[in-house]
This record gives structure tokens, C-alpha cells and sequence, in this order.
């Protein structure tokens, strides 16, 4: 039997999970601390169209049909802009990380209380 409470708590693959997950959103700066470190451009697959323009010198048809269809709740993962410091975006991008894990984990206990909801 399945529960919300049962597939949300309790359990090691649970706790290994949440550990895993709070782990990557911490180590996710890396994705700006690399590249800034090895003088290299944006880090890999976070490209805007006008850098997938400059990279494949055209933008997909898919691409800019879909470009403006999802907007950010926290853009280029920064509270403090393009031209923040490194520190603020090192905070940044670990709240940002943080913002996903409550937002999918809000999503799949609502999702698993719809699908649960008659069983005891």
C-alpha cells in the first residue's frame, strides 16, 4: 500500500534522495564557477537564442517558436543581474536550486494526492 505521507518520509532511498537532491543544489554554482574560473564562455546548455544564433549561426525553427513560452521565476538564476557579484550569484543559483526542489516536490505530493486519494 501506498500513501502520500509513505512515498514523502520515512524510508533510506527517501532520505538518500533528499540528501542527493540538497546536494546538487549546492553544488550546482559550479555551472558559473567553472567557466568563470577556466575563462570559458556560459556554461554548457544554458544558451539564449541570441547565443544559439552565434554558435550554430541560425536558431531552430522549434526554438523560436518556444522561446518566449516559459518565463523564468528567478532569470539567468540571479537575484542581483548580469552583473552581479560571483558571491551573489553563488547564492543565488543554490536558492534557485532550492526554489526547484520545493516547487517539484510540491507538484509530485499533489500529483500523488490526487492518485491516493481513495486509498487508506
Amino acid at each position: 500500500m501506498c500513501s502520500v505521507q509513505g512515498i514523502f518520509s520515512g524510508g533510506i532511498f527517501q532520505k538518500k534522495l533528499w540528501l542527493w537532491l540538497f546536494l546538487m543544489a549546492f553544488l550546482s554554482p559550479l555551472g558559473i564557477i567553472l567557466p568563470e574560473r577556466f575563462n570559458a564562455q556560459d556554461a554548457w546548455g544554458e544558451w539564449g537564442i541570441d547565443a544559439v544564433d552565434k554558435l550554430l549561426g541560425f536558431i531552430p525553427e522549434g526554438m523560436k517558436k518556444t522561446a518566449d513560452l516559459w518565463v523564468a521565476p528567478i532569470p539567468d538564476y540571479s537575484f542581483g543581474g548580469e552583473n552581479a557579484a560571483l558571491a551573489t550569484n553563488i547564492v543565488s543559483y543554490i536558492i534557485s536550486g532550492l526554489v526547484g526542489i520545493f516547487i517539484t516536490s510540491l507538484v509530485m505530493i499533489i500529483i500523488a494526492t490526487l492518485l491516493f486519494r481513495h486509498e487508506k
